[in-house]
């Protein structure tokens, strides 16, 4: 008797990480789905533009051995929905994240919406970007310990502002299934821009309380997610 396991399509999962952040979030979810048999990658993105990071999560696809599940974190969302087009990918998880159309940019999609007051980007002369010191665990990471949160706050990885302005040329979301994790107590975004968002490219949305460092307190239920669309994969490959 052929069991889910045996004809899983994916076993490759590559996780994508956002503006402000490094890859070093994802290790709850790196673990967990190890623990369950996955080959996991992390991209480290260079968060210069969306060219580079695109180039970055292509990179580490191409060394992919087969069927993938993609996966991307706020920002990490409009990269995957660029890159996702790659034959290697078979299913694209949203965590908190950007998804914008081909012919749209990700400040578009903040278009009707109001951010909350805690998320206060700082730019810098050279057009970079942090999250605000003083705002960061508020804004970023509420549900998380005070010492993780300082953590991730002076460790963040700036973002070069102009990226939010790069039109994207695909829209991997069009020709893959998704799936959406939607933190209910992001103070990243606007609820309803999140709800909008994965309404519109069709995702099966799962809600969780959680800031938006959702993939960090909330690893386990991440990674259920990421199972179970690698396994919802499986039957269009088989």
């Amino acid at each position: 008797m052929t069991t889910p396991n045996a004809i899983r399509a994916a076993r490759n999962v590559v996780l994508v990480h956002g503006a402000f952040a490094d890859g070093a979030g994802w290790r709850g979810v790196y673990e967990n789905l190890t623990t369950r048999g996955y080959r996991v990658s992390i991209v480290q993105n260079p968060l210069t533009s969306l060219a580079d990071d695109v180039a970055a999560t292509k990179r580490v696809l191409d060394r992919q051995d087969g069927p993938t599940i993609l996966v991307g974190h706020s920002w990490g969302g409009t990269v995957i929905t660029e890159v996702g087009v790659h034959p290697n990918v078979v299913g694209l998880v949203y965590v908190s994240a950007i998804s914008p159309d081909a012919g749209e940019d990700t400040s578009n999609q903040y278009e009707g919406f109001i951010t909350p007051p805690e998320f206060i980007i700082e730019e810098q002369a050279d057009n970079f970007g942090f999250l605000s010191l003083e705002k960061f665990k508020a804004g970023f990471a509420a549900d998380l310990s005070e010492a993780d949160a300082a953590f991730l706050r002076d460790s963040q990885v700036p973002i070069n502002l102009s990226a939010f302005a790069t039109v994207l040329t695909q829209a991997a979301w069009r020709s893959r299934p998704s799936w959406a994790v939607i933190a209910t107590d992001d103070k990243a975004f606007d609820q309803k821009m999140l709800f909008a968002m994965a309404e519109r490219i069709g995702a099966d949305i799962t809600t969780v309380a959680a800031s938006h460092a959702v993939y960090v307190s909330q690893a386990k239920v991440v990674a259920d997610v990421i199972d179970r669309a690698a396994n919802a994969t499986a039957a269009e490959v088989a």
